[in-house]
């Protein structure tokens, strides 16, 4: 492993011409190696069966143990946070408008030189009305150092999906990373399918618009989930095959819940180069006996299992259990103790919150090397921007279809054709 340094494998030049305007504008001065998620798609693409992590940044303790293993490993990486965990109704304290201001502190701390794209995950349109305060609020996250986001219709029929899409795409600069979704994440239930993955893509390119990564439900859950069904391996192998020719990369949901192997097969076997890491990360770094399937253990009386002397003090947990007593909150809703213990667990002791930080950064370090193959990927990131000569790598292909063949009225006709289940109506967010 060769760790990049300040000044050396052209680090300096890629810093002078990589980072995307909105990060040159917030952090004129910084020496943080901010990028568009375009260049970490490229970098495991050119890799080849690398996947980067992205990571949750639910707290600060995550953001910064993710970053020490990102630079241990001397991989790229994203930090993202989803609009449920940091929008305008967040259950974190790490939001859309602060994240990037976090990482980028963090990085000059910490003297992180591998490059690091800031996403904004999950943006969700759930219905209609959610398209017009969407075009009044993706602007402000650009603005506040957004550098990559996923765009998430997948909750509305397929052709409003893809029209939402059309319609919010002017708002997302040309230079940054974009993800695409069909189907919610839901477990075993509704199941993408090949034929709604090629029209939403396929409809995308007829109007110009080249996502880098496309996030299928194939079969994983967010949260805390037994394995389970867990990730469709040949599914997603099948779908990606079939989208190809649009050279759209895999972005895999859900992480938590499914083995080493099984990630593993996703890594060498499909073309994903992004894979969500949250729950897991959030667990570690409160202290709790997590396995290796990035689920928290529970003992007997389903109750989390608190590590001695690892994560939050002891004293810290029996008030964070105690609040979640108190106000009805179990299992994977821990999550929502994020924004109201944030400045409590920042008021521990120096070596208290090291030690959380440390455990996320192992866990981080063990994925990146030895799960998913993302080991000295940040070199490959710097030299294709050394080679690009900009923050913006451009598309990964041209326009293939017919915009003639892809009206409004063209497109719903062709989803009302489309065979699909979409499983239950429910609350799928992470």
């Amino acid at each position: 492993m060769s760790t990049i340094s300040n000044g050396s494998n052209g680090f300096d030049k890629a810093l002078s011409i990589g980072r995307p305007p909105n990060i040159v504008k917030l952090f004129p001065n910084s020496r943080a190696l901010i990028v568009s998620g375009k260049y970490i798609d490229r970098a495991m693409l050119a890799k080849g069966g690398a996947i980067s992590i992205a990571a949750n940044g639910r707290s600060y303790f995550v953001i910064r143990g993710a970053l020490a293993a990102a630079q241990r490993a001397n991989s790229c990486l994203i930090i993202e946070i989803a609009r449920s965990e940091g929008g305008a109704n967040a259950y974190c304290a790490v939001n859309y408008w602060n994240i990037a201001r976090q990482v980028d502190a963090l990085c000059n701390e910490m003297g992180i030189t591998v490059p690091v794209a800031i996403h904004a995950d999950h943006y969700g349109i759930k219905s209609k009305d959610d398209v017009a305060p969407a075009k009044v609020e993706i602007p402000t996250l650009f603005d506040a150092g957004i550098t990559s986001i996923a765009i998430d219709a997948s909750h509305m029929p397929d052709d409003q999906n893809l029209l939402a899409n059309l319609e919010l795409n002017p708002l997302i600069p040309s230079w940054a990373g974009l993800e695409t979704e069909i189907g919610e994440i839901k477990g075993k239930l509704g199941l993408s399918t090949v034929e709604e993955a090629l029209f939403l893509i396929q409809g995308l390119n007829a109007h110009d618009i080249f996502p880098d990564w496309i996030a299928l439900n194939n079969g994983t859950t967010h949260g805390i989930e037994a394995s389970g069904q867990g990730i469709q391996v040949p599914l997603t192998a099948q779908i990606h095959a079939a989208l190809s020719p649009y050279g759209i990369s895999g972005a895999q949901h859900g992480t938590s819940g499914n083995n080493s192997d099984r990630l593993r097969d996703i890594a060498a076997k499909t073309r994903t180069t992004k894979a969500n890491v949250a729950t897991a990360l959030q667990m570690l770094s409160w202290g709790f006996e997590v396995n290796d399937y990035g689920n928290a253990v529970l003992d007997a009386n389903g109750d989390f299992i608190k590590v001695p002397q690892a994560g939050v003090t002891e004293e810290m947990w029996d008030r964070m259990r105690a609040y979640a007593d108190e106000a009805g909150i179990k299992g994977g809703n821990y999550k929502k103790l994020n924004l109201p213990f944030e400045n409590h667990l920042l008021g521990q002791p120096a070596e208290v919150k090291a030690r959380m930080a440390k455990r996320v950064e192992d866990f981080v370090y063990t994925l990146l090397t030895k799960v998913f193959n993302a080991e000295d990927t940040a070199q490959i990131a710097i030299e294709k921007i050394l080679e690009t000569g900009s923050h913006d790598p451009g598309a990964k292909v041209g326009r293939i279809e017919d915009p003639a063949d892809w009206t409004p009225e063209q497109i719903s006709a062709k989803a009302a054709a489309i065979e699909s289940d979409k499983g239950p109506e429910g609350d799928f967010d992470d």
